[in-house]
């Protein structure tokens, strides 16, 4: 959506869905007559690569987080409880696909007005979101180098504040973030 919203090309769309989003990508994949189908039981997803498209899909989840991991304990939730544990206000937002209310923006956190103001926040308390998962810190200077926008002040902070968390982020992670760092414009 944020892509979208920003006209920047894009290959992939993730699907949220109530429920199984695995059951969703079998029922799609056999709709779209494919046979391009990679389910990731493990993390309840899968995704449809057609054309030059890679669909990923996804139940609604909620996520608590133990102190010393940044893998959550995930269980089936709403889509507000999917929205809410998005890293940032531009990466919360959804377009609904139900025939009721198809194409509706559905934006709780105004991402839309952090988009047009340039600006890279978190939908909730920026230390919480920041020490669940602390590689949300580097992408958090990852999209704002990506797309010429400004951290927040009080997520700033928290990055600043949570910074030690990144102890527990693997090697391999920080070092693929901080490649797009430095290889964004």
């Amino acid at each position: 959506v944020r892509d979208l919203l920003l006209k920047r090309p894009s290959k992939d769309i993730d699907v949220v869905c109530v429920g199984s989003g695995i059951v969703l990508a079998e029922a799609f994949a056999k709709e779209i007559k494919t046979k391009n189908l990679s389910v990731f039981k493990n993390f309840g997803t899968a995704m449809v690569k057609y054309q030059d498209w890679e669909i990923e899909f996804v139940g609604a989840r909620k996520e608590s987080y133990n102190r010393g991991s940044r893998k959550p304990i995930v269980e089936n939730g709403s889509l507000e409880d999917d929205q809410n544990r998005r890293d940032f206000t531009i990466n919360a937002m959804a377009i609904c696909l139900n025939k009721q209310r198809f194409g509706e923006l559905v934006d709780p956190f105004n991402g839309t007005k952090d988009l047009e103001n340039k600006v890279i926040k978190t939908p909730l308390d920026p230390r919480v979101t920041y020490s669940d998962d602390p590689l949300r810190m580097m992408r958090a200077i990852r999209f704002a180098s990506q797309l010429g926008f400004k951290i927040e002040e009080t997520s700033l902070q928290a990055i600043k504040s949570e910074s030690e968390r990144l102890t527990i982020i693997s090697q391999e992670r920080i070092t693929d973030e901080l490649n797009k760092i430095i290889l964004s414009p």
